[in-house]
């Protein structure tokens, strides 16, 4: 019988996430009951979100517990099964997190199909990241062709495929990334019109002011901060703002104040930002990953992945991706 690691917080993070506030725990061996089968995490995922669950707070999601695994996307093998839905072999998909292995019905998994797709892409381009950078984008946002699009964070998981999707459209990509070597990637390989290095600019509003001489029609916010106020500075009259996160945020201690001329710059551009949670989105999700996969299979999309090797490995692979020091979506592969 296979042992079942998992990853749980011992202290809710102060400040940035050490290794210190995980801790390794065991489970119950696997087995499955009647109608139920064994999953071995092939791969799991680390997203900003997961930030704001280990604070002990509730949000939009219940927070994770002390001593508890870690939720999260994961993508396995079914190794052991009583449920002849899911044989010896299906490759599933579902939310069990930061473990080796998972027991299940059924009904907390969906089947996946490798012979479309690397399974590990149901955690990144074709899986939540992907489906936020498409709602994100598509639906709050609504870019025309010919428009600018401007994108925060551009080389993450969602950025990266932000301006991607944004160039299929017809629309112009700008976006900031924080080193030379992402900015090239965004440049070289995402397909991205221009694009700076927000660690090496000074001042953010005269570089957007440069690269976007007509304004930012569409805004996706990844990060907040001092980035989202010097593309505030530098919206298009009628300009749409897709908030989708606020990775500058996540680890301070102490509430940063901005400036308070937000409502005055929407008011007076006539502009609208909005907030959202992909999950809103999921009865339209099979359609879109249809569709984002169709752009893979014509070339119209590319991505990376960033994978760690080893269970004991996911702290590290989190904390280097609040970091930025990640180059494309950050995995662990656990088996």
């Amino acid at each position: 019988m296979p042992t079942n690691r998992a990853i749980a917080l011992a202290a809710h993070p102060v400040g940035f996430p050490k290794d210190s506030d995980f801790k390794v725990i065991n489970l119950s061996d696997p087995k499955a009951g009647p109608n139920q089968f064994v999953i071995r995490t092939k791969f799991l995922t680390v997203d900003p979100y997961m930030r704001g669950r280990m604070t002990g707070v509730k949000s939009y999601v219940d927070p994770f517990e002390i001593g508890k695994p870690i939720a999260g996307g994961a993508v396995g093998e079914v190794t052991e099964s009583n449920n002849p839905d899911f044989p010896k072999g299906q490759a599933v998909l579902g939310m069990w997190g930061w473990q080796d292995h998972h027991v299940s019905d059924g009904r907390d998994v969906q089947k996946l199909d490798p012979r479309l797709a690397p399974i590990s892409t149901a955690l990144g381009i074709l899986g939540m990241p992907g489906m936020t950078a498409y709602f994100g984008l598509l639906d709050i946002c609504k870019p025309k062709a010919g428009e600018t699009v401007y994108v925060s964070g551009a080389a993450g998981a969602v950025g990266a495929i932000v301006g991607q999707i944004a160039k299929i459209k017809g629309c112009r990509a700008v976006g900031s990334a924080g080193t030379d070597e992402k900015v090239d990637y965004l440049l070289k390989e995402c397909g991205y019109d221009a694009a700076f290095n927000y660690k090496t600019e000074k001042n953010f509003a005269a570089k957007i002011r440069e690269l976007c001489p007509k304004g930012v029609d569409c805004y996706f916010d990844n990060v907040g901060g001092e980035m989202t106020d010097a593309v505030f500075a530098n919206l298009a009259p009628f300009a749409r703002v897709s908030l989708c996160g606020i990775i500058s945020q996540y680890n301070l201690e102490k509430p940063d104040l901005g400036p308070r001329s937000t409502y005055a710059t929407l008011l007076i551009r006539q502009a609208r930002a909005e907030g959202f949670i992909v999950s809103r989105f999921m009865p339209q999700w099979p359609a879109a990953i249809k569709e984002m996969g169709q752009w893979l299979k014509e070339g119209k999309l590319k991505y990376r992945e960033d994978i760690l090797e080893g269970l004991e490995n996911t702290p590290k692979a989190f904390i280097r991706m609040l970091k930025g020091e990640n180059k494309g979506k950050q995995l662990v592969k656990v088996s």
